[in-house]
């Protein structure tokens, strides 16, 4: 038996554009999602200690060429990536390694890539930090398939923060 995924679906947040009681809906650490909370999230939003930097399109083609770059190193199999204003999708296959240091490598990466090319990055999280982001195991071609389908045309047609 098999016990490496065949894949991960990654997906990141830009600080500060997904908080606690979001009115999309969230998800509290080892909970499931939550009905929005709009009280939670103003309390949240007023306790930012940063503005939130949307990506613009060449803040993406940084990210994406850095997600192209690291897993050509890796020699990772990069199914697709999406960057879009406010968060990041990546499917992505890596042999002997954990979701969370792909996740976390990737996202180290395109930290550095933004900061090196925008100073409006530079000391500042770039990233939300809560739980550092989601990681799901793709253990079949057909949930391969459906991640690469939503991180990439699914998101155009959610309208999901282009």
């Amino acid at each position: 038996m098999h016990d490496e995924p065949l894949a991960f679906l990654i997906t990141w947040t830009v600080h500060g554009s997904f908080l606690q009681g979001d009115s999309r809906w969230w998800k509290p650490k080892g909970k499931r999602s939550q009905s929005p909370q709009p009280l939670l999230e103003h309390w949240h939003r007023d306790r930012l200690k940063h503005e939130i930097v949307w990506l613009t399109e060449s803040h993406q083609t940084i990210v994406e060429s850095e997600i192209m770059r690291l897993c050509n190193f890796r020699g990772w199999q990069l199914w697709i990536s999406n960057a879009r204003k406010n968060h990041v999708h990546i499917v992505v296959t890596a042999s002997e390694r954990s979701g969370n240091q792909v996740r976390d490598q990737l996202k180290a990466n395109c930290t550095r890539a933004l900061r090196e090319s925008d100073l409006q990055f530079v000391g500042r999280p770039v990233w939300t930090r809560e739980r550092g982001g989601d990681v799901k195991f793709l253990n079949s071609e057909d949930s391969l398939e459906r991640a690469v389908n939503y991180a990439g045309e699914g998101q155009d047609r959610m309208d999901r923060g282009k």
